[in-house]
């Protein structure tokens, strides 16, 4: 009994108004009148939900003039338009042309034609005896019967009607069909004991200013309200989850110490490949590599000096020990533009800048690359170039600094290295980690930075680089297994996904 008290005494006013309308011999359907139609459905499914009463749904179907079926109504329908002005004569086709429209004249025809009503001679239509008899058809008095009704319910229809509304059907825009959900309540038991033990005595659902200010509340009897009852999932706005995961990572990075440096999105050629000491025959450089500007072609190469610098270190090796690539680097190659397809470019810009020694840096950037999307591949993404220069940097360093940023930044749990190529660094290493539904997959490329690539650009110190696909480390951070669903509009994903840090 005291649960249904509780019950009761929970009810908001329009639950108890609706409610109330079940009561016997007491009319309570006035309070009803003024309750708009949403608040009064909205009532209803609450007291469902608790059990108070029963919703039942009735669909129903109904049939109602189109367009051209009201058209038709005021005029007569083409058949019978077409049988009127044959009684008076037979007629060519050229001169029915002339007064109807060329689809309406065509089925008219073929109507007529295959009840017997009319039949064609030598070019010309004429009228059967038949036909002479016909004045109006089933179809028409359909319609007539619909404009005077205004509709009709699919479920009532008579032999001939519903013989008239399966041809009309067949026609555009004659007859078209609405469906109408109708809903009606009934009391449960629970509901009846409820209804029995509703309090008369005013309650305050909501305080108000005016309320306090009274001082009313002091006195008043309070809705209660069940604190464990379900309530409605909200989902406040929040950045999109892949967006979140770039702000945390270039955050970390910042608090590690790390100073973050930009570049253009569209790169010379020069700061793409030749500062870093990559051969301009490359086939990294083709079409099946990297994009190419169509216009503007040709970008401004830096300073004359740095030019030269780098040109000699390709052509000779200059004065770094090694012999170069032995052949005449070009200008003009290096001065092609596109758009760039790593964010090493970065790297090389601000260390021709001489910076302080010791530092480190890092770039986080969009690249482009002509690759066939997959689960772990697209032609566009975002990348992280890190660098550090010290003069005790060295290779195992590097590789300790790899195995802490794939832990920290992807979750990763399974790394391993494998030997690699990359023609501005020296040694070269790959860091892979085993995806849980991909297995293994590449997440970054590492080494030390050439003396052809640093030296060309003033620094002597040795230099510990890598570069990490960001998309990828967001993979396994946000437990996704498809490298295009960071740019899903999937709603039901964007909400729920929590913002990982």
């Amino acid at each position: 009994m005291k649960d249904i008290i509780k019950l009761a005494d929970s009810l908001q006013d329009n639950e108890i108004k609706v409610l109330r309308a079940f009561k016997p011999k007491v009319d309570h359907l006035a309070d009803l009148k003024g309750l708009p139609k949403n608040e009064f459905l909205r009532a209803g499914m609450w007291l469902d939900n608790k059990g108070l009463i029963k919703t039942h749904k009735t669909k129903t179907r109904w049939i109602q003039l189109d367009m051209l079926g009201e058209r038709y109504v005021k005029g007569k329908l083409p058949e019978l338009a077409l049988l009127a002005l044959l009684k008076k004569k037979p007629l060519p086709l050229d001169t029915l042309r002339k007064h109807f429209p060329q689809d309406e004249l065509r089925f008219a025809m073929g109507y007529l034609k295959q009840k017997g009503y009319v039949e064609y001679r030598h070019g010309t239509l004429a009228i059967t005896d038949t036909g002479l008899k016909v004045r109006v058809t089933l179809e028409f008095k359909f319609l007539l019967k619909l404009a005077k009704l205004k509709e009709i319910g699919v479920g009532t229809l008579l032999p001939e009607d519903q013989y008239a509304y399966q041809n009309l059907k067949k026609r555009k825009q004659l007859v078209r069909e609405v469906e109408r959900t109708s809903i009606h309540f009934t009391i449960t038991d629970i509901g009846k004991k409820v209804l029995q033990n509703l309090s008369d005595e005013k309650r305050i659902g909501m305080i108000t200013s005016s309320i306090i200010k009274s001082g009313s509340w002091e006195k008043a009897k309070f809705r209660r309200y069940d604190v464990s009852a379900p309530v409605p999932k909200v989902y406040p706005g929040k950045k999109q989850p892949y967006n979140q995961y770039l702000d945390d990572v270039r955050a970390k990075l910042v608090r590690l110490g790390y100073k973050e440096m930009t570049g253009p999105l569209v790169e010379t050629e020069f700061w793409h490949f030749d500062a870093m000491f990559q051969p301009q025959n490359h086939p990294a450089r083709t079409w099946t590599d990297t994009y190419s500007l169509k216009s503007p072609k040709y970008g401004k190469l830096p300073s004359k000096k740095l030019v030269s610098t780098v040109k000699v270190a390709h052509e000779t090796g200059g004065k770094t020990g090694s012999i170069g690539w032995n052949y005449n680097w070009s200008e003009k190659v290096a001065s092609q533009l596109l758009p760039r397809g790593h964010g090493t470019g970065m790297s090389a810009r601000k260390i021709s800048e001489k910076p302080a020694v010791p530092c480190k840096y890092f770039g986080l950037g969009r690249s482009y690359r002509p690759d066939m999307p997959d689960a772990s591949h697209l032609i566009e993404f975002n990348q992280v170039d890190v660098f550090v220069i010290d003069k005790n940097a060295n290779f195992k360093q590097l590789l300790g600094i790899l195995k802490q940023f794939a832990k920290e930044l992807a979750g990763a749990t399974e790394v391993k290295f494998v030997p690699d190529y990359y023609p501005f660094t020296e040694p070269s290493v790959q860091i892979s980690a085993k995806h849980p539904v991909l297995g293994w997959m590449e997440l970054a490329g590492a080494g030390i930075f050439r003396p052809e690539f640093t030296q060309s650009l003033g620094i002597k110190e040795p230099v510990m680089a890598f570069a990490f696909g960001v998309d990828r480390l967001a993979m396994y951070k946000l437990g996704i297994n498809d490298i295009r669903y960071l740019f899903s509009q999937d709603l039901d994903w964007l909400r729920k996904e929590k913002i990982v840090k």
